[in-house]
């Protein structure tokens, strides 16, 4: 098939994906009936809230692949997955078939503990199907373009952890990064978070290289630092560091918190992280409200390096309000 065929077959995916969306039974999430939902499990088939789609993730990928619908670039074996199912009403007649009359099934405004004990009972231990029948799980895309958002070490080693929201991290470049081949580097860059781990693509031979690249990871309520770090590609040995350095996320998410919705504010600054001794800013990293969305740029200094600086944009978006 051609390049134009691909591109055609694409196009005409994304259109279905879209018509999809717009039947009503679609614009309500498939598991608390919250309106206008903006993400989606790709291999359930079913549109959900923000708030159900941090219980979703952490089913992990094997039982439930999460994607939004305006961030996240989907694939066309996704879109057909989705079109397969025929959305939210096809699939709950197969998850809900028994469910048992007066279940307590989660509303717009349950906990978070409400929507995961329904949403494991769903999909999970699936106790509402047809008796005797039972969906296996999905086997997770062996294609890397598909898992770029964040790998888990094991979906169930983590146990019960409750999401908060979703980190954006757009990684822009590198400046006078450390030689660690003959004259120069090939380096990409790593970013952990909790059990989370995201990199980037490969730059050869370029100590100032721009990625440019987004990485999304999920945070949880008992969130720790992000760690960044950038390593020079290596064919033949292992990978050598070229500098490391951590970005507190609690400035970012402490102003957001504080602010409410971004949507219903215009475009201002709402905190600032300060550069000191004990961070490696290279200087103030303000967080601002840009066009709806929580902001933050920041520049780090590399650690463990003889040299090295790494700019990254961050963005927030709470998956508790």
């Amino acid at each position: 098939m051609s390049s134009h065929d691909d591109r055609e077959r694409s196009t005409s995916n994304t259109r279905k994906l879209k018509g999809l969306m717009l039947k009503s039974d679609n614009r309500i999430c498939a598991d608390c009936g919250a309106p206008d939902p903006k993400w989606a499990s790709s291999n359930i088939g079913v549109f959900i809230c923000m708030s159900c789609s941090g219980v979703h993730r952490n089913l992990g990928t094997h039982i439930s692949k999460v994607l939004s619908v305006t961030l996240d670039k989907w694939s066309d074996e996704q879109i057909d997955s989705m079109i397969e199912v025929g959305g939210n009403s096809y699939a709950n007649t197969i998850y809900e078939a028994f469910l048992p009359e007066g279940y307590p099934k989660p509303n717009a405004h349950s906990s978070y503990e409400e929507r995961a004990e329904f949403i494991r009972a769903k999909y999970e231990r699936q106790e509402f199907l047809k008796p005797g029948l039972r969906i296996l799980p999905s086997k997770t895309s062996s294609n890397p373009e598909h898992n770029n958002v964040c790998s888990e070490s094991s979906s169930n080693a983590v146990g019960m952890v409750e999401f908060i929201g979703i980190l954006i991290v757009k990684v822009i470049k590198g400046t006078n990064l450390a030689i660690r081949d003959v004259r120069s580097s090939d380096p990409y860059v790593v970013l952990m978070l909790g059990q989370q781990k995201a990199k980037t693509s490969v730059i050869k031979s370029n100590l100032n290289p721009v990625w440019n690249q987004e990485l999304k990871l999920s945070v949880s309520k008992n969130y720790g630092a992000l760690k960044v770090q950038i390593f020079d590609n290596d064919l033949i040995s292992s990978d050598d560091l070229m500098g490391e350095a951590e970005v507190d996320l609690q400035p970012m998410i402490t102003a957001a918190m504080a602010f409410g919705d971004p949507d219903l504010l215009t475009n201002m600054q709402i905190g600032k992280w300060l550069q000191s001794n004990d961070n490696a800013l290279t200087k103030d990293s303000i967080i601002n409200i840009v066009d709806g969305k929580v902001k933050q740029e920041v520049s780090l200094k590399l650690q463990k390096a003889e040299c090295g600086e790494i700019d990254l944009e961050l963005e927030w978006i709470s998956l508790t309000q």
